[in-house]
């Protein structure tokens, strides 16, 4: 099988590196007994100790940031190999474009909680629009839906946006995602948030952090908001079904909750309110996130654990997602995000006790919070 250099050389030996300087950097640090020239890449073979190996790759990386340079150490048949290439040079981006969707998603987020507190699931639905837009509403929607909603999204992107800062890794404020209450029958207007980093994850261990962060600290914040939902739901009646209607499927976790606060007899149903319901997608989009595929938060927890096997759990992932009512974002997954991750640039860094107890953890937090059947439509009434 062909190695990484395999993949960067090329039919000429003249860099466009400063060797000379690359040389010094590598030397000071690591041993190295051969080096490879080509256009765009060199590749030094060293010799390392393995006790000293993280710190003094991580020192290079800093020291070749600086300097628009990007390594990578792979062990390949034995060998210790440092390649290096030209960092990418990344266009900055206006705050304001995160201000201007953070603000639209703000709108979106809190006419969608005036459509739950008038009883409507879309502006389809709504006979009259300004039955739906009046300050109660709007308000209700904001306090009610949209604070919780956004407080959840906002806490995991930061999450992310720290842990990527401890590692002095260049990152982007959230990109919130906004969509008008439009689709028939569900909506929770937004299809979330992320952040957008213009650097390699450098090591396992901050490739694990960086992907861990943002799910947990969702999570601590879905929690008590689900809790307070759930309390403050009614039971009621089930009333007669009506075609169309959209039901909500539950997780262990929101069914858990849901049991401790409330006794639902025969015939009737707890009735979520629109903080409960802010919860609900919280918890969801928690599980969303730790599936272990692609780009996803999951991806980076398992790619950092299980390391090239990391693809195989994705597969895992995508054939239950396809069994349990997934299968639309299966297919995104399979065909837009890809199975693969790809490797922080030191692949032969090592986690440690407590990053193996908290992969346990979340993978706990994704078996609670996932919703086999999230939602399905009555049909035929």
């Amino acid at each position: 099988m062909p190695n990484e250099w395999d993949l960067f050389k090329s039919n000429t030996v003249n860099s466009n590196l400063d060797v000379e300087l690359l040389k010094k950097e590598v030397g000071q640090r690591f041993p190295y007994y051969d080096i490879r020239i080509d256009t765009n890449a060199v590749a030094f073979f060293c010799r390392v100790d393995k006790d000293s190996l993280e710190q003094n790759f991580d020192s290079l990386r800093k020291s070749l940031s600086d300097k628009g340079y990007i390594p990578m150490l792979r062990a390949e048949h034995g060998e210790h190999i440092i390649y290096i290439i030209t960092k990418p040079k990344g266009k900055q981006k206006s705050v304001w474009i995160n201000i201007i969707l953070l603000i639209a998603t703000i709108i979106t987020t809190i006419l969608t909680g005036a459509l739950l507190n008038s009883g409507y699931a879309d502006m389809q639905s709504v006979p009259d629009l300004t039955e739906v837009l009046t300050l109660e509403n709007l308000l209700n929607g904001a306090i009610y839906f949209s604070f919780p909603l956004l407080s959840i999204l906002l806490i995991h992107e930061m999450g992310h946006y720290f842990t990527s800062r401890r590692y002095k890794l260049s990152v982007t404020l959230p990109y919130f995602m906004p969509i008008p209450p439009i689709v028939p029958g569900f909506n929770i207007g937004t299809f979330g948030a992320l952040i957008s980093s213009g650097d390699p994850m450098p090591n396992k261990k901050a490739l694990f952090d960086v992907g861990i962060s943002g799910p947990i600290a969702g999570f601590i914040v879905a929690i008590p908001v689900a809790i307070i939902g759930i309390a403050t739901s009614e039971v009621v009646v089930i009333p007669p079904p009506v075609s169309g209607e959209v039901i909500l499927g539950s997780s262990l976790l929101f069914t858990l909750i849901s049991n401790l606060f409330h006794t639902v007899p025969e015939g009737f149903a707890l009735n979520l309110n629109s903080i409960a319901f802010a919860g609900w997608v919280g918890l969801l989009i928690t599980s969303i996130n730790l599936l272990p595929a692609g780009q996803l938060d999951g991806g980076h927890i398992f790619r950092a654990v299980l390391g090239k096997h990391q693809r195989i759990a994705g597969w895992i992932a995508v054939m239950i997602m396809i069994l349990t009512g997934w299968w639309f974002f299966a297919l995104i997954i399979i065909f837009l995000m890809g199975m693969m991750h790809p490797p922080p640039l030191d692949d032969n860094s090592r986690l440690g006790f407590k990053r193996q107890i908290l992969f346990i953890v979340a993978l706990v937090v994704l078996i609670l919070c996932y919703i086999p059947f999230p939602i399905a439509t009555i049909q035929g009434v």
